[in-house]
C-alpha cells in the first residue's frame, strides 16, 4: 500500500494565502513610499517574490526585492544580502520565509536587519509551526499548523502547482 502526501495547502490555496499576505503588508505600510520585500533564499525568496508581485498590484507602494542568503545549518555564518545596507536603511522591512519551524533562520535574519537604523521591521511566513527555539513569531502567517517534532513540513513553490505537505 503505497503512502499519500498529507496536503496542508493546495496551489489555489497557497495562491488566496499569498494574497491575503500581500494585503495585510499593505495594511501595515499604507502611509509608506517604499517597501524592502526580503526574501530568505530558496522558497522564503519565492515567497517574497509572488507576494512582491502581489502588492505592485493593489498598492503604489515601491516594492525592493531583497535575496537573503543565510546558512540554514549554521545560521551564525555571515549573512549575505542583495542589497547594500545603505539600500535599506530606514526603509520599512518585511523578511519573508516559506516555513517557521524552530525560528533560528528567521532570528538570525532579523539579527543581521538589526545593524542599520529601520522604520519598520515585520516577519511573513507561509506556514507557522509551533516548535520555537527562539522568541520570534510571524507577523503575517498564511497558516498555522501544530505538528509532532518528527514531522516535517514540504513547500513546493518552484514550480506548478504548488503545494505544502507533511511528511
Amino acid at each position: 500500500m503505497a503512502l499519500t502526501k498529507n496536503t496542508i495547502l493546495s496551489h489555489k490555496e497557497i495562491e488566496h494565502k499569498i494574497k491575503r499576505i500581500a494585503y495585510q503588508i499593505y495594511e501595515c505600510n499604507v502611509d509608506e513610499t517604499e517597501l524592502v520585500i526580503a526574501g530568505i533564499e530558496n522558497n522564503g525568496y519565492l515567497l517574497a517574490k509572488k507576494i512582491k508581485a502581489n502588492l505592485e498590484k493593489i498598492s503604489t507602494i515601491k516594492c525592493t526585492l531583497c535575496k537573503v542568503t543565510i546558512n540554514k545549518g549554521q545560521p551564525t555564518l555571515p549573512i549575505l544580502t542583495s542589497l547594500k545596507k545603505e539600500d535599506y536603511t530606514n526603509k520599512s522591512i518585511v523578511l519573508i520565509d516559506d516555513v517557521l519551524n524552530s525560528g533560528s533562520t528567521l532570528i538570525y535574519g532579523i539579527k543581521h536587519f538589526l545593524d542599520v537604523p529601520l522604520k519598520q521591521f515585520k516577519t511573513a511566513v507561509l506556514v507557522n509551526r509551533n516548535h520555537k527555539k527562539y522568541p520570534v513569531k510571524a507577523d503575517f502567517k498564511g497558516i498555522s499548523l501544530s505538528t509532532s517534532l518528527f514531522e516535517h513540513v514540504h513547500v513546493n513553490l518552484s514550480k506548478q502547482p504548488y503545494e505544502a505537505y507533511l511528511d
